[in-house]
């Protein structure tokens, strides 16, 4: 029997109900895609060797990439799922939690549906133990967002895209009724500023705490964009923790070159804790839809997403910080110059920070709705309408995208 002393660190085994039950017919499935490698190396992974969990990993990662994403067959999305339950579970048997979590997060971003319940428990368990080990931070209670300088409002103007504010201004409605919403905009196409709609949102105060993000979500690896925006050449991604994503983001400035920006993540599939904080606006069931994402924005002053269109119905909703946004109807498309290249073709060549007025010379005169939306409202985008979006401040926002039975498939 073990001594009391490590008694005290035996950690129990990480719980993989549907992998126990299914893994001979999910590797079975494998060997009749040729995986007879993966297959051998997952059986001693299953009898606790990392070297072979890790190279299983590996493996289904190859072939994760082997291709167009679409291409890739979901077989294999859910064996590397498999491979990441394996690292996860001897990780953990090590007391290494933070390597155990890495690899559970990788099995969430990337791999499939059929071992997601398995990983989610897993996750909750590796993430109760980090905390019962967890040493408290000295700062307690941080706030994300400060208070704004007097000369806020000068600096704004002088890093916004030319010309704003000078055309129309997005109307704005208090707790707007959901009869009121279809009825002056729902049906009608048009943008509105949202207001007090939020407040018994419990993410309104809890995600603008510091050590709040830290002890959910710290620990967690997510996708990050890192340069000006998707359309630069200086543009990639990376994967970190959040913390590290925190730390990144109390350490930029809006003149930061290449600042870190967690962009159009399923955050809330992946950290369940953060899922809580939120409720889905009652706008978004308008035209008796369905939600098709629901996304993160999260990251310091001066992140951009460059003029583009999407082809859902969406509210933004500004929970932390603020944003200036500009919108041009989807009726001045062939004015706003999109990409012809199929994956950026609801992207605009436009860089509305530096408009080239020779090359595109039509965007010069085009009226435009823009606005600053505050914390604690939303703002609704219909499909195909081009937006532009520039963070003021750290920011922390929620898209929720739906369709509605009119809708054609996009």
């Amino acid at each position: 029997m073990a001594s009391d002393a490590a008694g005290d660190i035996s950690y129990d085994v990480l719980e993989t109900p549907i992998l126990d039950s299914e893994s001979s017919n999910l590797l079975h499935l494998i060997s009749e895609q040729g995986g007879y490698a993966y297959v051998s190396m997952s059986a001693l992974a299953a009898a606790g060797d990392l070297r072979a969990a890790e190279a299983t990993r590996e493996m289904a990662w190859e072939q994760l990439h082997s291709g167009p994403w679409h291409s890739v067959l979901p077989l294999w999305r859910d064996a590397y799922s498999m491979a990441c339950l394996h690292v996860a579970r001897l990780h953990h048997r090590a007391g290494d939690f933070g390597e155990a979590l890495k690899a559970l997060d990788m099995g969430l971003i990337m791999g499939g549906t059929f071992l997601r319940q398995d990983l989610h428990a897993a996750v909750e368990k590796v993430t109760a133990k980090a905390s019962e080990l967890r040493v408290s931070e000295e700062e307690q209670g941080e706030v994300i967002v400060r208070k704004e300088k007097a000369d806020f409002e000068e600096e704004v103007l002088r890093i916004l895209p030319m010309k704003s504010f000078s055309s129309k201004i997005v109307g704005k409605r208090s707790a707007l009724s959901l009869e009121g919403f279809l009825r002056d905009y729902f049906m009608s196409g048009s943008p509105v500023i949202i207001s007090d709609c939020m407040g018994h949102w419990p993410a309104r105060t809890k995600w603008n705490d510091m050590d709040y993000l830290k002890r959910v979500a710290g620990d967690r690896t997510i996708p990050v964009e890192v340069g000006k925006n998707y359309l630069s050449s200086d543009w990639k991604q990376e994967l970190i923790t959040f913390s590290q994503l925190l730390e990144r983001i109390q350490s930029s400035d809006c003149t930061s070159t290449f600042p870190t920006y967690l962009a159009q993540h399923p955050l809330f599939d992946q950290i369940h804790e953060l899922r809580k904080d939120i409720l889905i606006p009652d706008y978004c069931y308008a035209g008796g839809g369905e939600l098709r994402s629901l996304n993160a924005w999260f990251g310091p002053a001066g992140t951009v997403t460059p003029l583009h269109h999407d082809p859902h119905h969406n509210i933004l909703a500004q929970v932390v910080g603020k944003k200036y946004i500009r919108l041009y109807p989807a009726s001045l498309s062939e004015e706003l110059y999109p990409h012809t290249e199929t994956m950026l073709c609801n992207s605009s060549k436009v860089d509305l920070d530096n408009v080239d007025k020779k090359e595109f010379p039509k965007v010069q005169d085009l009226e435009f709705l823009d606005c600053i939306l505050e914390e604690g409202e939303m703002l609704y985008i219909p499909p195909k309408w081009w937006h532009y979006v520039r963070s003021l401040t750290t920011s922390f926002s929620v898209s929720f995208w739906w369709s509605h039975c009119g809708d054609s498939p996009a």
